[in-house]
């Protein structure tokens, strides 16, 4: 009966975003660009909803009623701030139910057994950690549960394959991957933005720089992905003694590139793991 269930949440049920800022938003684009989800099957709330007026014209359902989007779906994804989760879920516990819902949070720092504490023990959760790339189906998604089933953990897969590559992984590395992967999305931006910004200094314009550096990026990441490889197995085949590569590549060393890389991740973790600690 209960996979039977799933089986019809899966391919009919509705799904509420409660919270559609930027990720929010950005997952809800994800999911009808890869023809998961029809506009209609879609609930967005927010507290203003005035900022939703595109997405009403575009079909979905916008509201600031959270227990009234809840009660209508099947699929719950939690995608406020850590400090607005506490009010959130008091706003939907008399409209969870555990034999009907699945909960999906997206909210960095928030444990699995941070949200059922407030809606109780047996509310299936799944923690995903998306980034905003999954607007255009590229997001790197990790999962991560304590104790829901497993069909509602391949669930929660599924729907993050529909808009890119997805890792399950222990909860105690959530911040961890917030770090890699959600701020990695504006890591990585910030490095084509310097390499663009080198561009113009050795003579581009600004607008050439940056279309260079952005496909030199794309180009770099799709050889690995694609080739399987390491990083330093392409690097060695781009540097050759005396070369203006490896020259290029000391020179930002003795900067400190790669240990200013490392420290902002590891620094990006320690942060998103204390942001709903310091709500409470």
């Amino acid at each position: 009966m209960e996979q039977d269930y799933l089986h019809k949440m899966d391919l009919n049920g509705n799904i509420a975003i409660l919270g559609s800022g930027n990720m929010g938003l950005a997952f809800s684009d994800g999911l009808v660009k890869s023809n998961t989800y029809q506009t209609s099957q879609i609930t967005l709330t927010r507290r203003n909803i005035t900022g939703l007026s595109v997405k009403a014209e575009e079909g979905y359902t916008t509201t600031t009623n959270n227990f009234e989007a809840v009660s209508n779906s099947s699929i719950i994804v939690l995608a406020v701030l850590p400090q607005q989760i506490n009010t959130l879920l008091a706003e939907i516990k008399g409209a969870i139910d555990p034999a009907k819902h699945l909960v999906i949070s997206v909210i960095t720092g928030v444990a699995c057994k941070d949200i059922k504490a407030h809606l109780g023990d047996n509310v299936q959760v799944v923690r995903a950690m998306p980034n905003t790339a999954i607007s255009i189906g590229q997001s790197m998604t990790c999962i991560t549960t304590d104790t829901a089933k497993q069909e509602n953990v391949d669930l929660t897969k599924k729907l993050f394959e529909t808009v890119g590559a997805v890792v399950q992984i222990n909860e105690d590395l959530m911040s961890s991957a917030t770090a890699l992967c959600a701020s990695g999305i504006a890591f990585f931006l910030r490095s084509i933005r310097a390499a663009s910004q080198g561009g113009v200094e050795i003579g581009f314009h600004a607008e050439d720089a940056l279309k260079m550096a952005v496909q030199t990026a794309k180009g770099a990441a799709d050889l690995l992905l694609i080739h399987g490889t390491h990083p330093e197995h392409e690097i060695d085949k781009v540097t050759s003694p005396k070369g203006c590569t490896i020259a290029g590549l000391n020179e930002m060393e003795h900067n400190g590139f790669s240990a200013a890389l490392i420290k902002g991740i590891k620094f990006a973790s320690i942060k998103a793991a204390g942001l709903y600690k310091d709500t409470n």
